[in-house]
């Protein structure tokens, strides 16, 4: 059996390879590029994607036999990660780059890979856990063992046919696990810490990538609360997402929070902390894993953003593509262009973006 191991230069994907060496696979290990320098202005030394995240890749490839090959993809990043992500801004979105990554590029395009390269597995060091259910028939996305790590919300746009061929070697494994193994063989990259930012933001300055990238400054603009009266000047509608509070510049008795964000009047609106919450959301762009279809109401644990803890909901399928949320207590800024993920237990039912 041969499978495909995408490596990051990560510690995670670094053992999940040597695991399915262990396991007996003759496996090939692979980097995506993604991005050059020029596109994202920014110098790529030290964050994913990066000459030496390639170099420590192909350094564990090599100390475990394994063939290594750099695939490139920069072209299809940029049109369909980067592009929609600078998009999102401008239309009062916050988007969530890494769920689509997965959904439209790395799992497609290495799916692709394995089956030119005739192996049977695509191999991850994703958290999470892939079982298939007897009863239905169908492949179940579960969260992983360690609970702190757990990476089911990124990965909530898999489809049936990706789950079964697809293996996360790591999903029954403690973090500390994983890096003793990886000290244990002298990985290079055993220290090595998580990435945190989005890979190509890796400064964290979100605003100042959207400027250079689209080579443009954001038009200022009208801070007004939801009667309409002018409170002040905003910096351009990207710098802004709903909930914030800080560097709005506005002097008040007290805090103001962004409410709302209009891109067709290029205002901001502000409020209190109240007017931040809600107990029903609408989503699209829907994927389900559990089941087929949501047939009439189900009971479920929600999660409107990564590090969001669950709550308990109401769902409701109104259309091949969209989600109606009904939770049980309001929630504090849910934000379009995010993902609202269902769970059953541990079980990934589904998820899609909020609208």
């Amino acid at each position: 059996m041969k499978a495909l191991i995408a490596m990051s230069g990560g510690v995670d994907s670094s053992v999940a390879a040597y695991l399915m060496r262990e396991r007996g696979y003759e496996c090939i290990g692979t980097t995506m590029r993604l991005y050059e320098n020029d596109m994202i202005g920014e110098d790529l030394f030290g964050t994913c994607c990066s000459v030496k995240d390639t170099e420590d890749a192909r350094s564990v490839a090599e100390s475990l036999g394994m063939e290594y090959r750099i695939i490139h993809y920069e072209g299809e990043f940029r049109d369909q990660v980067i592009e929609p992500f600078a998009a999102a801004y401008e239309h009062a979105c916050t988007p969530n780059p890494c769920i689509e990554c997965n959904r439209r590029l790395k799992f497609t395009a290495l799916l692709d890979k394995m089956e030119e390269w005739g192996c049977e597995k695509l191999v991850t060091g994703h958290y999470a856990r892939i079982e298939r259910d007897e009863q239905s028939g169908r492949y179940l996305l579960k969260k992983a063992v360690d609970a702190s790590k757990d990476q089911s919300y990124v990965l909530y746009m898999m489809s049936q046919k990706l789950l079964e061929r697809t293996v996360f070697p790591l999903g029954e494994l403690q973090k500390n696990r994983v890096r003793d193994i990886a000290g244990e063989h002298s990985f290079v990259n055993a220290g090595k810490h998580d990435s945190q930012d989005i890979c190509f933001v890796p400064d964290g300055d979100y605003v100042g990538f959207l400027q250079r990238y689209r080579q443009r400054v954001y038009p200022e603009g009208n801070f007004v609360d939801r009667n309409g009266t002018v409170l002040g000047r905003h910096k351009g509608i990207v710098c802004y997402t709903i909930g914030q509070r800080k560097g709005l510049g506005i002097a008040a008795q007290h805090p103001w929070y962004v409410t709302e964000i209009r891109p067709e009047t290029n205002e901001v609106v502000l409020g209190e902390n109240e007017d931040l919450f809600s107990d029903h959301l609408v989503a699209d762009r829907i994927n389900l894993i559990s089941t087929d279809r949501i047939r009439g109401e189900m009971r479920v644990k929600a999660r409107i953003r990564y590090r969001h803890k669950e709550q308990n909901a109401t769902v409701i399928q109104n259309g091949e593509d969209r989600l109606e949320v009904f939770f049980d207590e309001p929630q504090r800024a849910i934000t379009p262009g995010q993902a609202v993920v269902l769970y059953d237990r541990d079980v990934v039912v589904g998820g899609g973006t909020i609208l």
